[in-house]
């Protein structure tokens, strides 16, 4: 055959067909075709079941096409997108803190999520054979620092790093059938695509797949199902209703046998109408709005199951519905397709090889959907080829299916390898004790593995070619933490203040083992760790300063039989000229003083206890302004009542009550005001604003109160 031509085999359920392409520049031209049906079942929703079966219908093909084309070596086949396997997990890194620098080891956190997606795969194996399965892709969908959403993990701080991926797998039987069919027949496989991308690629333009669109491959018996958007293939999906369950139906209500409803249904597509004999020997004529109305049901099951399932695969209705192969002929079908997704009856279309931009239109095309499969697969094959290679990795042989430029990485998953056990062990964790609490300082993280490729230094991003030798090398263990006081503990810088104003320093202090040590010690295992830092008043009288605070012993009394401790009733201790008491926090160049003790009253216990002596509201009284007070507590010692400036002693027994909240009246005025009587003369008048009143009427702050004589 000449070297431009292109040989491509749709290997499908009912049939295979074979079809032979010639490149000119960005365009294609149909050479020769050829499509022979299966004698026997050999084929179950299209997969290979029989080998032998299907490479006999495979060399009819060839042979047919070798008459008029020469030998015919190679071939570009495709594998059912139903093969392919998504499996979303996860993997996490304990970071302790310390960020990741390099991109490498995000990279190898990633391929430890893919290798987590390998056992998901296959936990249902008995043997957990990595080899059954080609890992054709990933893809991140998340990185997460202590659950929380990140763009990228470098130089990112926290205690637990997360990738979760999507990776995509091929189970290995699917190809391995396909190249022993081929075999069989003679043909080596040159290039190997998967039946809906290569539909798409010739169907959807790449500009045009930022659209979501659901492509339908209705074939005898299996509906393949595609779904792209945002300029890619998103999703597959399978449905095990196709061209036969029509056929079937036709073959039950007019009583044929299989062929013959096969042949029927096509003929009443293609010319409207059919006249057939059933096993019984009568003819009939059907219509194709009778065949419509007798086989209804299973026109409305696959409609039902292929927009169910597009539904699944999409989570909403796509935007059209773009409809190949043979069953897509099915009468009605298109119409109750749309329906059911609730599209208009436009957006749901049967696409023929009309439709096929880059193939140059010439009289020999063959009509209808079912050769845009086998077109896509020569044209997608060749544009985006898929090959084999071997490589050695670790002294294994691995066999990789190159769906996209191989990596160092791509081979290490496929060999099993879980890179995260290659990395140094972390060293030894030191335990301390700081400030009476344990504190674990973590160990040095192990190296990274050294990767080689035939002998040369290289990373998981590394591309591979055929016959490379690569190696991995575990990393070296982590060491014990080696870290300095004054790396734990931060640098606290000291602080000046002034006391009686002599200037002093506040600065920390670290023990280890009750011995002073400096900033530069190494700290070890076991260690107990003790930083002083004078902070407060109490710690700068109690660290600090060799004077000490002169007072009495506390002032202590019992207020309704409970200790009260009146400690600032003896000395005052004023900073910045503001009072302050033993737990204030001092800071650089404040001014400490003392200030000799006073005598405690009635009042000094009350404020200790924050509590008011008295009430108080202001009034008009003859226009000049009183202030009246009133008491809120009975306060007795020893049953005797004390007032608001009666002098304390040490351990006195004091009684306290809350006074009733009885309201104020005019007459508590007289308390509060010298009343002049010597030239009184006649009756008097008492007014409250501006009205008569009594001497028990209720007062309020704001009042005008007044004595008028007559």
């Amino acid at each position: 055959m000449i070297d431009e031509h292109i040989f491509a085999l749709d290997i499908g359920t009912r049939s295979v067909t074979g079809i032979i392409l010639k490149k000119d520049g960005s365009t294609y031209t149909l050479v020769d075709y050829c499509m022979i049906e299966h004698e026997v079942r050999a084929m179950l929703d299209g997969q290979i079941h029989h080998v032998e079966e299907v490479a006999k219908v495979i060399n009819k093909v060839k042979e047919k096409l070798e008459a008029s084309n020469g030998p015919l070596h190679k071939v570009c086949v495709a594998a059912a997108g139903r093969s392919l396997k998504t499996i979303t997990s996860s993997a996490s890194i304990e970071l302790g803190q310390k960020p990741i620098t390099e991109h490498e080891t995000i990279k190898h956190l990633e391929l430890s999520a893919v290798h987590a997606a390998q056992l998901k795969l296959v936990s249902d194996e008995k043997n957990r054979d990595f080899s059954n399965y080609y890992c054709v892709g990933y893809s991140v969908l998340q990185y997460t620092i202590d659950n929380d959403k990140i763009g990228s993990l470098i130089d990112q701080s926290g205690q637990m790093a997360t990738v979760e991926i999507i990776a995509t797998f091929l189970p290995k039987v699917v190809v391995e059938s396909l190249i022993s069919a081929l075999s069989r027949a003679g043909l080596e496989m040159d290039a190997l695509t998967l039946e809906p991308i290569a539909a798409i690629q010739v169907l959807i333009p790449e500009s045009m797949r930022r659209l979501n669109v659901a492509l339908v491959d209705i074939g005898a018996g299996t509906s393949d199902i595609a779904i792209t958007n945002s300029g890619t293939v998103v999703a597959y999906g399978m449905v095990p209703v196709a061209g036969d369950e029509i056929t079937e139906a036709v073959s039950d209500k007019y009583l044929l046998d299989f062929p013959l409803a096969e042949e029927t249904k096509r003929e009443i597509v293609n010319k409207g109408e059919a006249t057939v004999a059933d096993i019984l020997g009568f003819e009939s004529t059907i219509t194709y709005q009778d065949l419509v109305h007798e086989i209804e049901e299973s026109i409305n099951k696959l409609a039902n199951s292929i927009a169910e399932e597009i539904l699944s695969l999409n989570g909403t209705q796509p935007k059209a519905v773009m409809l190949i192969g043979g069953g897509s002929q099915t009468p009605d079908f298109t119409k109750r397709l749309a329906e059911r997704l609730q599209l208009p009856t436009n957006r749901v279309a049967i696409r023929d090889i009309d439709a096929v931009q880059a193939l140059t239109k010439t009289d020999n095309l063959p009509k209808g959907p079912d050769f845009v499969t086998p077109i896509g697969i020569a044209i997608a094959a060749r544009q985006n080829p898929i090959h084999y290679l071997s490589v050695d990795v670790n002294g294994k042989p691995i066999r990789m299916f190159e769906m996209k430029q191989l990596t160092i990485g791509d081979c290490l998953v496929h060999a099993g390898i879980e890179i995260k056990k290659f990395y140094g062990k972390p060293g030894i964790a030191s335990i301390i004790t700081l400030n009476g609490k344990q504190v674990t300082l973590p160990g040095e993280f192990g190296q990274a593995p050294t990767i080689l490729l035939n002998n040369e230094k290289a990373h998981v991003d590394t591309h591979i070619k055929n016959g490379d030798k690569i190696e991995i090398r575990k990393g070296i263990d982590g060491t014990q933490p080696k870290i300095k006081l004054g790396e734990l503990l931060g640098e606290i810088p000291p602080i000046k203040i002034f006391f009686n104003n002599k200037p002093y320093t506040l600065k920390t202090s670290y023990f280890v083992h009750n011995t002073i040590k400096d900033n530069n010690y190494v700290v070890q295992d076991k260690d107990v760790i003790e930083m002083k830092t004078p902070k407060t008043i109490q710690d700068f009288f109690t660290y600090v300063s060799s004077e000490k605070l002169v007072t009495r012993e506390n002032f202590k009394v019992f207020v309704n039989n409970e200790s009260v401790n009146l400690s600032l009733a003896d000395t005052k201790i004023m900073v910045n000229d503001v009072p302050a008491n033993m737990n204030y926090k001092l800071r650089p160049n404040d001014q400490l003083k003392v200030i000799p003790s006073q005598v405690p009253t009635v009042k000094t216990l009350l404020k200790e206890l924050n509590k008011e002596y008295s009430r108080e509201i202001k009034v008009l009284f003859n226009q000049e302004p009183i202030s009246i007070t009133q008491e809120n507590y009975i306060v007795k010692r020893n049953g005797y009542l004390l007032a608001e400036h009666d002098t304390l002693h040490p351990n006195d027994q004091i009684e306290l009550k809350d006074k009733p909240n009885e309201p104020l009246i005019f007459q508590d005025v007289f308390r509060f005001v010298d009343l002049d009587l010597s030239n009184a003369n006649g009756k008097f008048t008492l007014m409250k604003n501006d009205q008569p009143t009594t001497f028990y009427e209720p007062i309020i702050g704001g009042d005008r109160l007044s004595i008028v004589w007559e």
